[in-house]
Parts: C-alpha cells; sequence; structure tokens
C-alpha cells in the first residue's frame, strides 16, 4: 500500500487520524484516572493532578459505588473506599468536586450499571454551583455490555440495563449537553485476557447494539454517532497497537456506513487510551516505568484522542502523589520533548504496519460478522460467547508466560529475587466508619417524606417500559436519596441478573 492511495489524515475512513493535523493543532488530553476512599481525599489528588498540568479529570469508585449499595450495607463490608471513591449520595459527589468548577473541566466517570445515578448527582452538583447543564463536559462509560462479557460490575439483568443506557443517550442528546453519554471499551476485555483482534471486535459489537439501541428511543445515528467515544488498551507490543488504533479508526468508519449509512461526522471513531494495567508487575515495580512509557507511546502513534497512563506501583498498591506525578510527566515528556505530535500519522506508508492494520481490520470484521450473524452482542453474552473466547485467550497467554515463551523481564527472565518494597494500605475502616456517620446525618436531616414520594414515582416509571427514568432519578437525587436507595428501587423492579 503506498501513501498516495490512503486517505489523508481526517478524510473518511480515517485510518491516519480523524483530524487533519491531530496533534499539531491540539494535543491529547491527559487525564490521569483516580478514586481514594473518600471524596476529601480524592479531590486533594485531583487538586495536586490540576495543578501539575492534567487536563481532564477521570474518577474510579470504589465496588460498593459500583454495585448499587450504601456504605453502610452489609454488601458493602471490608470494599468501601478500596477501589477508588465512595459515592452514597449527592452531598459525596459535592465534596469530591469541592472548588473544582465543572463548566470548566472536563470530567470522565468509570461507572456502568449505576451510570444514571452519578450522572444525575454530576448535574445536581453543577446545578447547586450554577452551572448550566448545558456546560458541563465529561465522558460517562456507561458501558454495561463489557460487563456481563469481562468486568462484573452489573446489577440488571441486560434488557432492562440496556433500557436505562438508552434513557440516558436519550436525555443527554435531549439536553444538549456537552457529555459523551458512553464510552465503549474493549480496555476491560483485554485485561481480562482478549487479544487485540478481540478486543476491537468486541467493542464494536457493543457498539453496534447501543447504536441500534439510542435509534428505539429517537436519537439517530447522525446525532449520536459525534457524542460516541470508545475505550482501548495500549500494550507493549508497540506496532501491532499502533496498528490496532489505525484498524479501529477504519473498521468503525465503514460499520457505520455500511450498517446505518452514518455521516462521516458520525462515523469518526474518538477514543480513550490506558495503558496496560495486567502488564504491570510487582517484581522489579520500576520496569513499569518503561512498560508504561511504550505502552503510551504506542497510544499517541496510534492517535489517541485522551490518554491515562499508569503508575508504576499499582501493582503494589494505590498509587502515590510521587508515581503518580511521574506517570503524568511521561505524557507530558512524550508530548513536548519527542517531537511525535508534530507529524500526523508518522508509521502510515510503512508496509509493515500498514499490512499489519490490514490483517487486523480483517480479523476484527470476521469476528465483528459472526457475532452479528448470531444475533448480536446480548445473544452472544446469553450464549457465552465472548467469555469463553476471551478465558480460551487468556489461558493461552499464561501458559506462554509459564512455558517462557513469552518474556515478561523480571518475571519469567532476568529475575534477581529482590522483595517488592513495603506498602502503607489505608485504615479502610476508617473511611468506612466515616462514610455510614455521613449517611446517618443525611437520613437525619432530609425530607423523609420527599425522598419516598420521588422512589415511589421512580419505582413507576421502572415498572412501565414506555416511561423516562433519568428525569425521576434526578428528582430522587435532588431530594437527597442515597445511591443505594435508588439502585434498591430498580432491583426491585427488574430483579438482580443471575448468569447462571
Amino acid at each position: 500500500m503506498t501513501e498516495t492511495s490512503t486517505p489523508l489524515p481526517g478524510e473518511w475512513p480515517f485510518t491516519r487520524g480523524i483530524y487533519p493535523t491531530m496533534y499539531r493543532g491540539k494535543l491529547w488530553t491527559m487525564r490521569q484516572y483516580a478514586g481514594f476512599g473518600t471524596a476529601e481525599e480524592t479531590n486533594d489528588r485531583f487538586q495536586h493532578l490540576l495543578e501539575a498540568g492534567q487536563t481532564g479529570l477521570s474518577v474510579a469508585f470504589d465496588l460498593p459505588t459500583q454495585m448499587g449499595y450504601d456504605s453502610d450495607h452489609p454488601m458493602a463490608e471490608g470494599e468501601v473506599g478500596r477501589a477508588g471513591v465512595a459515592i452514597d449520595s449527592v452531598d459525596d459527589m459535592a465534596r469530591l468536586f469541592d472548588a473544582i468548577p465543572l463548566d470548566r473541566v472536563s470530567t470522565s466517570m468509570t461507572i456502568n450499571a449505576t451510570a444514571a445515578i452519578l450522572l444525575a448527582m454530576y448535574v445536581v452538583v453543577g446545578e447547586e454551583q450554577g452551572v448550566a447543564l448545558t456546560k458541563l463536559q465529561g465522558t460517562l462509560q456507561n458501558d454495561i455490555l463489557k460487563e456481563y462479557i469481562a468486568r462484573g460490575t452489573y446489577i440488571y439483568p441486560p434488557e432492562p440495563s440496556l433500557r436505562l443506557i438508552a434513557d440516558i443517550l436519550r436525555f443527554t442528546s435531549r439536553n444538549s449537553m456537552s457529555f459523551n453519554p458512553i464510552s465503549i471499551s474493549g480496555y476491560h476485555m483485554r485485561e481480562a485476557g482478549a487479544t487485540a483482534v478481540q478486543e476491537l471486535a468486541f467493542t464494536f459489537t457493543n457498539g453496534l447494539e447501543y447504536v441500534r439501541r439510542a435509534s428505539s428511543v429517537g436519537v439517530s445515528v447522525d446525532e449520536l454517532g459525534p457524542r460516541l467515544s470508545f475505550f482501548f488498551a495500549a500494550y507493549s507490543n508497540l506496532f501491532e497497537e499502533i496498528a490496532k488504533f489505525r484498524a479501529a479508526r477504519r473498521l468503525w468508519a465503514r460499520l457505520m456506513k455500511e450498517k446505518f449509512n452514518a455521516s462521516d461526522a458520525a462515523a469518526r471513531l474518538r477514543f480513550h487510551t490506558q495503558t496496560g494495567g495486567a502488564t504491570l508487575t510487582a517484581q522489579q515495580p520500576l520496569n513499569n516505568v518503561v512498560r508504561v512509557a511504550v505502552q503510551a507511546m504506542a497510544a499517541v502513534l496510534g492517535g489517541t484522542q485522551s490518554l491515562h497512563t499508569n503508575s508504576y506501583d499499582e501493582a503494589l498498591a494505590l498509587p502515590t502523589e510521587r508515581s503518580a506525578t511521574l506517570a503524568l510527566r511521561t505524557q507530558q515528556l512524550l508530548a513536548h520533548e519527542t517531537g511525535v505530535p508534530d507529524v500526523v500519522d508518522p508509521l502510515g506508508g510503512s508496509e509493515y504496519v500498514e499490512g499489519l492494520t490490514d490483517k487486523l481490520e480483517s480479523a476484527a470484521r470476521q469476528l465483528v460478522e459472526e457475532v452479528e450473524a448470531g444475533g448480536g452482542s446480548v445473544k452472544a453474552i446469553e450464549r457465552g460467547y465472548f467469555q469463553e473466547a476471551i478465558a480460551r485467550s487468556a489461558y493461552e497467554q499464561q501458559r506462554a508466560i509459564e512455558t517462557g515463551k513469552r518474556v515478561v523481564v523480571g518475571v519469567n527472565e532476568y529475575v534477581t529475587g529482590e522483595a517488592a518494597p513495603a506498602t502503607v494500605a489505608p485504615d479502610y475502616s476508617r473511611l468506612a466508619d466515616q462514610q455510614r456517620r455521613r449517611l446517618a446525618e443525611l437520613r437525619g436531616k432530609r425530607d423523609a417524606g420527599s425522598v419516598k414520594r420521588r422512589l415511589a414515582t421512580l419505582d413507576s416509571a421502572a415498572r412501565d417500559a414506555a416511561a423516562p427514568l433519568m428525569e425521576p432519578i434526578l428528582e430522587a437525587v435532588r431530594a437527597r436519596a442515597t445511591l443505594g436507595e435508588i439502585s434498591d428501587v430498580l432491583r426491585g423492579a427488574w430483579g438482580a441478573y443471575d448468569p447462571r
């Protein structure tokens, strides 16, 4: 393939980039992921990262928040604040963004089953800051299908979950929010053991399902397409990852045109990248600095729109302020000292990279069409297709490491036997006690009758397949209903999903 036969950057099908000038016009968003126990601790980290030059926020929530349980629920025992920040109410959300003006920062929220509730809380915090709905900027992950496939933080069965997602797409569209209402994630499937090809294919089959669901609530493909966001992993095989990102843009553009007759603008794939969490090693953790730098370089050479670089110590514990700053500095060095952003698609025209791009696109398309022929993503989830394919791939990758076929420096080669550095864990029991006290105070001072009425209205809406959901959720949040209370109403109406 010669360069003259390839469309220029910014031209359909966007192989070489979605904008003509790419980083020459604007650098990617540097969006470091953070969540620490309480809202105040996380706010401190946000403030530090913003002062260090970060250009977007990304929130990690703890497992009870992701699973729809308040911090004082028995199911939350031992998990409050461990995997991210605990958000039980809109007051916690206000503390999370204290002194951070929501009309001047873009916020990504990695949340799925409870995405509608967290979005509603964000909207209410904006209202109470005096920020109009249309001024809020950011991205909601809101990708429940990959939870059934690889990650497991689902609550409700697939159909009502997809109804809730479709209603978020409707709400953000009708209110002209400057918010990406969904970030369709291949990252978590890759972390679970998917290959690069599976990461692309399974992400796009889910994406096609969401486009169809949006259409069912009156949001057209040309209205939704420019507001879709994707989320991919960057691993250490430099050329494969660069070719993967190029193939992703081209394949998605073609699928959107072929299946929905989307406009060029709606077929343009925009994506966030995170370096490979599963590639980080507890052995010789400083080696992870190099891994992250190579992976970040792949994302930038591949044309990402935003990037999170992992901290080198994340295989051991929550990243320290020092390691998180170094991870951010890795992006800043790429941006300002390497010259890489000065060239759009610098590896375009390389016989090897172009051939690898073609190969990855062809293999991913074959998998997409196989899933589509079988009835789409939901049917594939129900019969365990994705789960079995990823499990096989994960097994093969682990066997390759154990047999030495695949070298992991410091793990199965160049092993020194040095002990892992000592780490200090936060006092999670103290964090949980603090959240429980706050919940008790909230319930003691709010208007209980108003909360009960708002939750009853939501219950009626959940049981009516034609009713909107975001508006009654917003009203419940404004009344200070908690995340767990709102989730319990939906659990009562829809039940909980059991994959067995």
